[in-house]
C-alpha cells in the first residue's frame, strides 16, 4: 500500500475502507479542539486562537485527505485511545469527500480569520463557521451521522458525480453507496 492512499483493502472486501471506531474518535479530538477555539472567540472575545486552531484542523483535513488518514494527528490520537476495541470498517470514499468539505470549510476559517483578526465587530461571522464546523463535526462524533457522506450520496444520486467501481457501505449502513 502506498503512503498516499485514502484508507485500505481489508480481507474480501473490495473496496478501500477506515475504521469507524477511529473516525469517530478523530472527530471527538477535533471536536474539543474546535470547542476551545469557539469558547475562546465567542465568550473570551480572544479571537487570537482561531487562526492557530483552524489551521490545525486544515492541517489535519489535508493530511487525511492528500497524504493518509492513519498519518492525520487527530487519528493517531484516536486509533490510540480505541485501539483494544473491534475495528467496524466503512467506505473510504465517500470519507475523502467529507473531509474535502473539512478542508474548505476550516480552510476558510483560516483565512478570514487573519483578515480579520484585528476588526473584531467582523468577526462574528467567522464564529459562525467554526459552529458549523462544530456541528458536524458532533454529529459524526456523538452519533456517527456523516453529513458530506450524505452529501455524496445526493451528488450520486443526481448523477453529479459519477458512480465508484465498488459500493462501500456508510457509517452505521445509514446509506447505500
Amino acid at each position: 500500500m502506498s503512503i498516499f492512499t485514502f484508507g485500505e483493502y481489508k480481507g474480501d472486501i473490495k473496496y478501500k475502507v477506515l475504521d469507524e471506531r477511529q473516525i469517530r474518535a478523530s472527530a471527538g479530538i477535533l471536536f474539543l479542539i474546535g470547542l476551545f477555539g469557539s469558547i475562546n472567540g465567542f465568550m473570551l472575545d480572544n479571537y487570537i486562537v482561531i487562526p492557530y486552531i483552524s489551521g490545525f484542523l486544515l492541517l489535519n483535513f489535508l493530511i487525511g485527505v492528500l497524504v493518509n488518514p492513519k498519518f492525520t494527528p487527530s487519528m493517531i490520537i484516536g486509533s490510540f485511545l480505541v485501539r483494544k476495541q473491534s475495528p467496524l470498517y466503512i467506505g473510504a470514499v465517500q470519507k475523502r469527500f467529507a473531509w474535502s468539505m473539512g478542508i474548505a470549510l476550516s480552510l476558510t476559517i483560516f483565512i478570514l480569520s487573519f483578515y480579520l483578526l484585528n476588526d473584531v465587530q467582523y468577526f462574528q461571522p467567522v464564529c459562525m463557521l467554526c459552529i458549523i464546523c462544530l456541528l458536524l463535526i458532533y454529529l459524526e462524533m456523538a452519533f456517527g451521522i456523516c453529513v458530506g457522506c450524505w452529501i455524496y450520496k445526493l451528488l450520486l444520486k443526481t448523477k453529479i458525480i459519477p458512480e465508484p467501481k465498488e459500493r462501500p457501505n456508510c457509517m452505521g449502513d445509514a446509506c447505500e453507496v
